[in-house]
């Protein structure tokens, strides 16, 4: 008896230390993975320096990638990640004066936030080969002019657009939803396209009112747009662009839902956004850091897409439970490669 007590105390010793041994190595394999990870973060200081044609509060295009920048200066120590920005410039002309006013400034990245400024940046660029410059929505990195340190983004918008199209139908009493675009282009046109497909492949017979303002920041006219298309019946809608903050006004008055991209705009009227298609470019900006202290300046283009993480969908806990998981079918769908937004 007194035999086996003691063997069994000496398994249990074994066993204990084998435990001890185990989550010993497995604080070693952690720290050294935080000690691997925190050198993949070390860079040198560094300036990044953006131009976009609206304010970083618009609650849509701007705003989304500033709010990236502003999570990537977060990431390292104080001091490390310096962010320079103009905001408002919608005018070309002003905005490529202020872009050339970065990188004469030593802005180790310069950001413009617009297609409209693309041919500045492919005119400024030459003059500044350190420099790497990026700007979207685009995938032409200027490399057909000689050009290398040019690199352009693009959001596959219809992605997005498609699962809220799915939320739209299902939400729907009335049969019919509305759409308030701004400029029939760029990812607005392509988020507005996905939008009416996955709509119509969830209810065949829905109605897409459709009307474009021919303006990005014009709220007073979305909001007559949004007025128009809830007095012909409407009982959702959605729009793209900072002038959707009229629009959703207009929706929350009349308390019908709204379906929003680009940024998180359920800080308007959370009661009625039910969700949201976000821009994410925070790992675009990581990428475009390395290459940049490594000096690779350009040539890569950036795609946000729901399968990379780029984009993401904000569901609102006020969606009811048969829509969230009709949206979330569409998504993985998506993902998978079994629904094709635009049918290519």
């Amino acid at each position: 008896m007194a035999e086996e007590a003691v063997e069994e105390a000496a398994e249990e010793e074994m066993a204990e230390e084998a435990v001890e041994e185990a989550a010993e190595e497995e604080m070693a394999e952690e720290e050294m993975a935080e000690e691997e990870m925190a050198e993949e973060m070390m860079i040198d200081p560094i300036t990044i320096s953006i131009v976009m044609p609206s304010a970083t509060t618009d609650l849509a295009w701007s705003q989304a990638i500033y709010d990236a920048l502003v999570n990537v200066q977060g990431m390292y120590d104080e001091g490390v990640v310096t962010i320079e920005f103009t905001e408002g410039m919608f005018v070309v002309t002003d905005a490529a004066a202020a872009l050339r006013d970065y990188a004469d400034g030593g802005a180790d990245i310069v950001i413009a936030h617009g297609t409209q400024f693309g041919t500045s940046l492919f005119e400024l660029a030459p003059d500044f080969e350190d420099t790497a410059f990026v700007y979207g929505t685009s995938r032409d990195t200027g490399e057909e002019e000689g050009l290398t340190n040019i690199s352009a983004y693009d959001a596959q918008a219809d992605e997005g657009g498609y699962v809220n199209g799915v939320i739209a139908a299902s939400l729907s009493e009335s049969g019919i939803i509305g759409v308030v675009g701004p400029v029939e282009a760029g990812d607005a046109k392509l988020y507005i396209d996905g939008f009416i497909a996955g709509a119509t492949a969830t209810n065949p017979d829905i109605e897409v009112l459709v009307a474009y303002t021919g303006s990005f920041g014009d709220t007073a006219l979305a909001a007559e747009v949004a007025q128009t298309h809830i007095a012909a019946g409407a009982d959702v809608l959605t729009g793209s662009a900072q002038q959707v903050v009229g629009s959703i006004g207009v929706a929350a008055e009349a308390g019908v839902p709204w379906l929003g991209t680009q940024s998180d705009q359920s800080p308007i009227a959370e009661d009625i956004v039910m969700a949201t298609q976000m821009y994410d470019w925070t790992d675009m900006v990581l990428d475009v850091i390395e290459g940049q202290q490594a000096g690779d300046a350009g040539g890569d283009v950036y795609e946000l897409t729901l399968e990379n993480g780029g984009l993401k969908m904000l569901l609102s806990d006020n969606l009811p439970d048969e829509v969230k998981e009709a949206a979330q079918a569409a998504i993985d769908g998506i993902i998978a490669g079994e629904i094709a937004p635009l049918g290519e």
